[in-house]
């Protein structure tokens, strides 16, 4: 494995990534950059971890550092964890020995694809590697074109996995879900709507600020999950418009982001599109975790996010600068539980049938031409 995202880091692609390890039954060698805690995280795995200054890029340095963890281990096979920009090595790995090389794509590549220079070394990277695995329709639609069509013909559709295990509905003693809405958070009060993700423009949570202003509902709660260059902007919002009702909880480890999941009614992150669509989000696994733990997604219209949604029926996809229609969506939600926890119920069940992490085990170690192991 040689990749910039992995644990302790928190992201989507990170829990992506670490979850193909346990796909992979723990036998991976992994080449990744160095991160705050990663002593601590990597003294716990079961594999090899080897940790370069970062991000790692395509060099002679770290292709010899990835030739010697590959003869190191007996490894015959190479997973890129993202395809871009590391799956520019597909090539010098292959000489040195890797039989079968996968490149994982989750959303970022779409920006390859619309710069020339970028979109050349794309191709590149399509026609080197063995499978070129997409995490959504969107994401297939603009990475396809920038491909030869032998690079087209590798290309096989692998969404994040959620681990329905995990991410689940609160259960009462008796065996039966508790109804999400009458979960109260720590402080006793009911935490109305959950957001989780990186605090950048493209997530919206500024839009979601702005909507939750619109409601004035008592007792409940705003509970904002995570990180990143947006976050002062984003108190200053809540500030300026005098809200007391409003959470930022700071980045949270899967267990503490399933926790505040399941003290919530509702899930909104209204996703946008920037850069004259050149960041668009590629497909959304928070949402898919939320829908797990039974609860209904309002999304935004960006890239690949609406597929994780079945409008009207598990949840709603809005515009994403639009804090009318979310507020409006929101005030339903929450006013009606019922209806509330039957979208829930039925997002549940959309991910279990779509989102599957035995499926994606099944399509990796296939792409990868690993044969069959115990079910993880």
């Amino acid at each position: 494995m040689v990749t910039n995202d992995f644990p302790p880091r928190i992201g989507g692609i990170e829990s992506f990534v670490a979850l193909a390890c346990q796909f992979l039954d723990d036998d991976v060698a992994v080449l990744t950059s160095t991160a705050p805690g990663a002593a601590a995280w990597d003294a716990h795995l079961r594999f090899t971890v080897v940790r370069l200054p970062g991000p790692l890029l395509p060099t002679r340095s770290v292709g010899r550092a990835a030739i010697d963890l590959m003869r190191a281990s007996g490894a015959d096979r190479v997973l890129f964890g993202a395809a871009a920009p590391l799956g520019l090595l597909a090539s010098s790995l292959r000489r040195a020995g890797a039989e079968r090389i996968v490149a994982l794509t989750h959303g970022h590549e779409t920006w390859w694809a619309s710069v020339p220079g970028a979109r050349r070394l794309l191709r590149r990277i399509g026609d080197e590697v063995d499978v070129l695995t997409t995490i959504s329709d969107y994401v297939t639609s603009r990475l396809a074109p920038a491909l030869s069509d032998a690079g087209r013909a590798k290309m096989i559709r692998l969404p994040p996995p959620v681990d329905t295990g995990v991410f689940r509905p609160s259960e009462s003693p008796a065996g039966s879900f508790v109804p999400v809405s009458t979960a109260d958070v720590e402080t006793g009060t009911k935490a109305g709507v959950v957001a989780v993700g990186r605090m950048v423009r493209r997530k919206g949570f500024d839009t979601l600020i702005t909507a939750w202003s619109m409601l004035a509902l008592s007792g409940c709660q705003l509970v904002l999950v995570g990180d990143g260059p947006q976050r002062r902007r984003l108190e200053r919002q809540v500030g300026r418009l005098g809200l007391h009702d409003v959470v930022f909880t700071g980045p949270l480890d899967q267990i503490g982001v399933r926790t505040r999941l399941r003290q919530a009614a509702v899930f909104a992150l209204p996703v946008r599109t920037g850069l004259g669509g050149l960041d668009a989000e590629g497909l959304g696994l928070a949402g898919l975790e939320a829908a797990a733990c039974g609860l209904p997604v309002v999304i935004g219209r960006s890239g690949g996010a609406p597929e994780t949604v079945r409008h009207g029926r598990t949840g709603y996809v809005v515009d994403s600068d639009d804090p009318y229609e979310l507020a409006a969506r929101l005030r339903d939600l929450l006013v009606d539980p019922h209806r509330a926890a039957a979208m829930g119920r039925a997002g549940r069940s959309f991910v279990g049938e779509h989102f599957d992490a035995d499926r994606a085990r099944r399509t990796l170690r296939a792409a990868l031409g690993t044969p069959p192991a115990a079910r993880v």
